[in-house]
Formats: C-alpha cells, sequence, structure tokens
C-alpha cells in the first residue's frame, strides 16, 4: 500500500471518487494495481486491456479514494466494441471529484489530445506523467512538463512511474487535498467494489493476452459460468470466447498444452487475490462477430448502441 505522509490529526477526513484517464497502453491499470497494493486491473501489451472500469481503493491515513481506472480511449478505430469502450470511459468521467489523466513521458500525440478533450472543466484534473524512469535524458522532461502546463490550468503535474512505484505518494498527495471532507465509505481492508466472478474473468484474459497476444485477436473474450464456493475452495467455470475455428486451436495448443498453461497460471493468481483454494475449469468456443453484435455487447455488460 502506497501512504503519503500522515496528515495532521486536527484536518478533517477526505473521501471521494477519482478516475483515471488516458489512451491505451500509457500505465492506467499497472497505476491503480500499484496504487491499491494488489492486482485487480489487468495490463498486458495488448491495447485496450481493459475493457470495462474497474474501481480500486485506497485507504490512507486521513482519507480514502476510491479510484476508477477506465478504458483507454482511441479514435483510431471503429467497430461496436471500441464505441462502448470509449463511452465506458465517458461514463466514468461522471460524478468525480478529481481525474488523474496519465500520459506517457515525451510521448504526447493526437490520442492524448482526444483524451484531453473529454476532460471536465467542473474538477480539478492532475496529470501523471509516466515512464519517467525510461527518458534518459531527464533535461527534456522540463521541457515537455512545461507543454503540458500551457494547454490548460490542471490541479498539478506529476512525474511518476507507474511499473516501479516511483513518486506515487507525491501523486497521492496531490490529489488527497481535492477531495471533499467525509468518511470512509468502504471498509479499511476493502481494495475494490468488483466482485470475485468479474475478476476471474479478467485475470483469465489477461493470460490468455499474455500467452497469445501476438496470435490471437482482439476478438476474445471471458464468459464465467459457473462460481461456487465451497468450505473455502471456489469451483469456477469459464468459456474463452473466439471468432474463429482456427482460433480456438490455437488457444487449445498441440494437446491442450497451452490451454492448460493459461488456465493454470490464471488459477495462481486467482488463489493469491482471493485467498483461498481454486478449481478451475476452462472452455474455448467459437462465437463469430460477437464484437460487432449489440445483443451479444450488451449480455457481457457492455453499453451497446446498437
Amino acid at each position: 500500500m502506497i501512504s503519503p505522509p500522515a496528515p495532521d490529526a486536527a484536518r478533517p477526513h477526505r473521501s471521494g471518487r477519482v478516475a483515471v484517464v488516458g489512451r491505451p497502453n500509457v500505465g492506467k491499470s499497472t497505476l491503480l494495481n500499484r496504487l491499491v497494493g494488489q492486482k485487480i486491473s489487468i495490463t498486458s501489451r495488448k491495447p485496450q486491456t481493459t475493457r470495462q472500469p474497474v474501481t480500486g481503493i485506497v485507504t490512507l491515513d486521513g482519507a480514502q479514494i476510491a479510484i476508477v481506472d477506465t478504458p483507454g480511449y482511441q479514435n483510431e478505430h471503429g467497430g461496436a466494441l471500441n464505441r462502448a469502450l470509449n463511452r465506458a470511459v465517458a461514463g466514468g468521467l461522471q460524478g468525480l471529484d478529481a481525474v488523474v489523466w496519465v500520459v506517457e513521458a515525451l510521448a504526447f500525440d493526437r490520442r492524448d489530445e482526444a483524451v484531453e478533450r473529454l476532460l471536465p472543466r467542473s474538477v480539478p484534473v492532475v496529470v501523471a506523467i509516466n515512464k519517467c524512469d525510461r527518458v534518459r535524458n531527464r533535461d527534456e522532461l522540463l521541457p515537455f512538463i512545461g507543454a503540458i502546463a500551457e494547454r490548460r490550468e490542471y490541479a498539478a503535474i506529476v512525474p511518476i512511474s507507474a511499473a516501479k512505484g516511483l513518486y506515487l505518494d507525491t501523486l497521492l498527495g496531490a490529489v488527497v487535498p481535492l477531495l471533499p471532507e467525509g468518511p470512509p465509505v468502504h471498509g479499511a481492508d476493502e481494495i475494490t467494489t468488483a466482485n470475485e466472478r468479474f475478476l476471474a474473468a479478467e485475470l483469465l484474459r489477461e493470460k490468455l493476452f499474455e500467452q497469445l497476444g501476438d496470435e490471437l485477436p482482439y476478438s476474445s473474450a471471458v464468459e464465467i459460468e459457473q462460481f461456487r464456493e465451497e468450505k473455502g475452495l471456489r469451483r469456477i467455470g469459464a468459456t474463452i470466447l473466439v471468432d474463429k475455428p482456427g482460433h480456438k486451436a490455437i488457444v487449445i495448443g498441440a494437446g491442450g498444452t497451452r490451454l492448460k498453461s493459461i488456465a493454470t497460471r490464471a488459477r495462481r493468481d486467482m488463489e493469491a487475490l482471493f485467498g483461498g483454494k481454486v478449481f478451475l475449469e476452462v472452455w474455448v468456443r467459437v462465437r463469430r462477430g460477437w464484437t460487432e453484435n449489440g445483443p451479444a455487447l450488451k449480455r457481457m455488460g457492455f453499453d451497446s448502441d446498437s
């Protein structure tokens, strides 16, 4: 758990809701996981890995922050799924007390400009310049920060490294004063509002992308068909959905070895997160064109426009 210096005991407790936004692959999910201290939002090299907003709970001395990790906003590709993801970003910017806008150090482009246009004017925005540890010449950071500062008025601009956990105390120190006074909304031991069924699907999808990110198209998904807890053992039945029969063969692998490896790694992460034994069964099924099918997207929890 990341904690800024303990506040003055005379200061009131603060509590609020903060969204983390940015274009794909700038490190939003990695940042949320670092702040929470547990993996609750999946990560991969594949763009648009986060498909639904995930809320993490960060409890500090004198403050509690509900941090919403939104999908990466993009306007490079169309399609019903991508439109649904962009609507999820816009929806995640409602009812906030602050926004953390994540940009990549020395890599600002038109995709960031598209996100910037979505930023609300009614709430303060903190800019987190991520991956600053990768900048070889630190003298280049100051002009970059200056260029960001000139675009509009921001509450703060903080260089960070989510991957290495650098300067996250400074980031939290900039966010907490922006929150309204109020008591904690969640228990001190809560780390997310997501249920275990959702988290199980996400962890399996992460392992799918980790092992097949270069081979498997974006049109793959996970559905949890069974989730039961019996005397501390969670029995989970999951289906990996792919678009074509050839994709099914890729996921299963020779003699089922690849599917077994994916399921084993996902099960281990589930056990670590849930704190108990997991019995996981995984199947692979073909569902053609689900990313362009409005009813199918709705069944999977997306806000479809079709």
